[in-house]
């Protein structure tokens, strides 16, 4: 992870802003969070994988006994802030390049948000069975194939703009010549998760939060007739798949 260019890999934000609490993206992955059966427990401890400023465990935070984000780049001054002004304290992040380093705790529970994407290597979440108790629940996104805009962008000649329609629709070995990080379907990442030591509950679509979209009329119209639910069953209308996966014991 640490060498990944750093304004890559923000997910949607890949300007190298980590997306805010008040986003669209991060309320609801955390409501398909609390959707699943016995994920949250306030007897169990939870550990995110790239969690950026902590929105996602802030919001968590009164669902669990702790939370502990880990992510390579530091954002905590901005985590730090907000948990003091929200007067949680069950919730931490440590710095650390999980690809090298290991973490000296077992966690119950974790959540990963367009984050895979990025590893230098698709083994590196074989990983995260060391990090994790027999069982554990796992909630994890990754940018879906189908959507229409290419959601990390990519080095395309002649192009200013890095996010062409499309493109994400081309074959594998054309889009990742080119594109700022790999891109799933859903046969893709359930593969890469049953490789290294998980089963596979359940996958959906996310629909498209809109969130790059300004502010307008354009955006109320588009959110209110089309974007309009958590998922959904058309692979075009969404940004990212939602797995829910079981550690195996």
């Amino acid at each position: 992870m640490d060498r990944v260019d750093k304004t890559l890999f923000e997910g949607e934000h890949y300007l190298g802003r980590p997306a805010d609490r008040t986003d669209k993206i991060i309320s609801r992955r955390v409501a398909l969070v609390k959707a699943i059966p016995g994920f949250c427990n306030k007897e169990m401890e939870l550990l995110e994988i790239g969690c950026g400023n902590g929105a996602t465990l802030l919001l968590m935070s009164s669902e669990m006994k702790s939370c502990v984000g880990v992510d390579v780049f530091d954002h905590t001054a901005e985590f730090r802030k907000e948990k003091e002004q929200q007067g949680i304290d069950n919730c931490e992040i440590v710095i650390r390049n999980i690809e090298e380093e290991e973490l000296t705790q077992q966690f119950d529970r974790l959540i990963c948000f367009e984050v895979i994407e990025h590893f230098n290597q698709d083994s590196t979440v074989k990983r995260f069975q060391r990090w994790l108790k027999p069982g554990a629940l796992c909630a994890i996104s990754v940018p879906n194939k189908w959507w229409v805009f290419e959601t990390h962008g990519a080095k395309l000649p002649l192009l200013p703009w890095n996010r062409v329609p499309f493109f994400s629709w081309l074959p594998r070995s054309i889009h990742e010549r080119f594109a700022n990080a790999r891109i799933y379907t859903k046969s893709r990442i359930k593969k890469l998760l049953e490789e290294n030591g998980f089963e596979v509950l359940e996958m959906k679509y996310i629909t498209a939060p809109m969130d790059v979209l300004k502010e307008g009329a354009l955006k109320r119209l588009l959110v209110r007739t089309i974007f309009n639910t958590e998922t959904t069953s058309i692979p075009f209308l969404s940004t990212s798949i939602f797995i829910v996966a079981r550690l195996k014991s």
